[in-house]
């Protein structure tokens, strides 16, 4: 029987396109006349030309139809960077890089608690499902990928915290092939970065990191990673807006470059790069309804990066600057009140009894506009900034209070400090202390790190005590913000006001069952 044709209509379906005799019918007519009226065309072209046109045209002609359009051979407008050719630049940019970018197998080990636990001393249930006594927890391999970049040639490797933060154990495989065996160095789930290292025989290729402040909107960019496992991809795209906030966990912190480089699972960690072949940006995170890119990718700024892979290289740890304050962004209807010309600064909600600031004389309702002679937009270019200031640095803030502008001298204290002094008024406000998670606590829930806090002490009469809380129970959000770590549930309690009512989403010890519950603040 011959083959069937892929165009034969199915039986019951109706092609949207006519048969193919039907159209050389139709059309035949049509082409006759459009070749008539091309050929007056031409014949007038040519007898109006010069004869060294005529002659360059009749040679023309002859040549293959595809020599006649390739534009691609013909040099392109100078590149951004570089002042050569663009595709060329990006060739090189490609070349010099992807040696330093690797692939990062991650494999995670979790115990969770066996979904049968709770009905082992059912009776009716062992009658009806003939259940026999099984294990209380059982281990299983989750696995992952992901990218890095290598930043010095003895084998740091910078990536995501979200990549490697819970890994048990890490492969890096370089572009060349070869793996190796990783351990992390340090991590810091606050901005998303982590460092890893490999120990090679031969010294490492390592990539170039810019100053991610100069980047502009409208930039070409380059992002190179392993997305979806396919190695050494490389794409590219704009750089399409600066100091992008509230991508993330809003406890976090965040600056991002946002870009239309294509971005997609996998791609986590890798550089984005300027077309001088520099770091400016840790591909990091996706906006994205299909779970693929959308041209809405986003990395951490390389200043940022380079400052907390230092500090994590160093010490293993980040210490971060803090200035004893509760701040939030100024609304456009408050500016009148506040005697300001713009919404632009940070306003001061409220001021921490013996922290930095409360000791230099800010006060609440004051509105931070500057800090060492640096521009305060928001609310988050504050935290950002103090958060990358050595510790016992004295700063001079810009403050506009009453309508008046002033300069007051503040030296920064640590973060680590923050915890201990808020914990007090963590205890007025809602009446408990918390702490970290233990290993144990996360595999019988079935919880990864950095995923809620537990009670460890608490006043009965509390406003979560007379709620029904205890010691134990965990604390996994508060009004829709995931809860951490216990530094995450204090900066939430700190920045509470009294007699405000909120949403506590927390998980019963006792059964492990988990659900919202209302508190007021005292």
């Amino acid at each position: 029987m011959p083959k069937e044709s892929p165009l034969r209509e199915p039986e019951g379906m109706l092609l949207l396109w006519p048969r193919k005799e039907e159209m050389m019918k139709k059309s035949l007519p049509r082409v006759c006349a459009v070749f008539l009226v091309l050929f007056l065309l031409v014949g007038s072209c040519t007898k109006d030309a010069p004869k060294d046109q005529q002659q360059r045209h009749s040679t023309e002609a002859s040549a293959p139809e595809a020599d006649i359009i390739r534009t691609a051979d013909k040099p392109s407008s100078p590149a951004v960077s570089g002042g050569g050719d663009f595709k060329n630049v990006i060739i090189e940019v490609a070349r010099k890089n992807i040696p330093a970018v690797v692939h990062i197998e991650v494999t995670q080990t979790q115990e969770v608690a066996s979904p049968f636990s709770p009905f082992e001393n059912d009776p009716l249930f062992r009658h009806f499902f003939e259940f026999r006594q099984s294990p209380r927890k059982f281990k299983r391999e989750l696995k992952g990928i992901g990218t890095g970049m290598i930043m010095s040639s003895d084998g740091y490797i910078l990536t995501n915290y979200h990549v490697v933060g819970n890994a048990t154990q890490l492969q890096v495989i370089l572009s060349n092939g070869k793996q190796f065996v990783a351990k992390i160095v340090g991590t810091d789930s606050k901005t998303d970065l982590a460092v890893i290292k490999i120990t090679a025989d031969a010294s490492l290729p390592s990539v170039v990191f810019g100053d991610s402040d100069k980047v502009q909107v409208g930039e070409w960019v380059v992002a190179i990673g392993h997305p979806r496992g396919l190695d050494q991809t490389v794409t590219q795209g704009i750089i399409s807006a600066k100091h992008r906030k509230g991508i993330t966990d809003p406890n976090n912190y965040q600056d991002f470059l946002q870009t239309d480089a294509a971005i997609n699972p996998g791609n986590s960690g890798g550089p984005l790069l300027n077309l001088d072949g520099q770091v400016i940006g840790v591909n990091s995170v996706i906006a994205s309804q299909s779970g693929g890119s959308e041209g809405l990718g986003f990395a951490i700024p390389s200043n940022m990066a380079v400052h907390i892979a230092n500090s994590l290289i160093k010490t293993g740890k980040v210490e971060r600057g803090w200035l004893g304050v509760s701040i939030k962004d100024i609304e456009f209807t408050e500016m009148k009140a506040l005697k300001l010309d713009s919404p632009k600064g940070a306003y001061v909600a409220e001021v921490v009894k013996g922290g930095p600031a409360a000791k230099a004389g800010i006060k609440s309702r004051d509105v931070i506009v500057s800090l060492d002679g640096k521009t305060i937009d928001d609310s988050s270019t504050l935290r950002n900034l103090v958060a990358g200031i050595p510790v016992g640095t004295a700063v001079k803030l810009v403050v506009v209070r009453d309508g008046k502008k002033l300069t007051v001298p503040v030296t920064v204290g640590a973060l680590d400090d923050a915890t201990r002094v808020m914990a007090s008024a963590l205890r007025e406000r809602l009446g408990i202390d918390v702490r970290p998670l233990t290993e144990e606590e996360l595999g019988r829930y079935g919880l990864e790190q950095d995923q809620g806090v537990a009670i460890s002490w608490i006043n009965q009469k509390g406003p979560m005590g007379s709620e029904g809380f205890e010691v134990d129970d965990l604390i996994l959000g508060v009004n829709g913000q995931q809860v951490g770590s216990a530094e995450d549930f204090v900066a939430i309690a700190g920045a509470l006001q009294p007699g405000q009512k909120i949403t506590v989403y927390a998980l019963d010890h006792r059964t492990g069952r988990a659900g919202n519950i209302e508190v007021e603040v005292h």
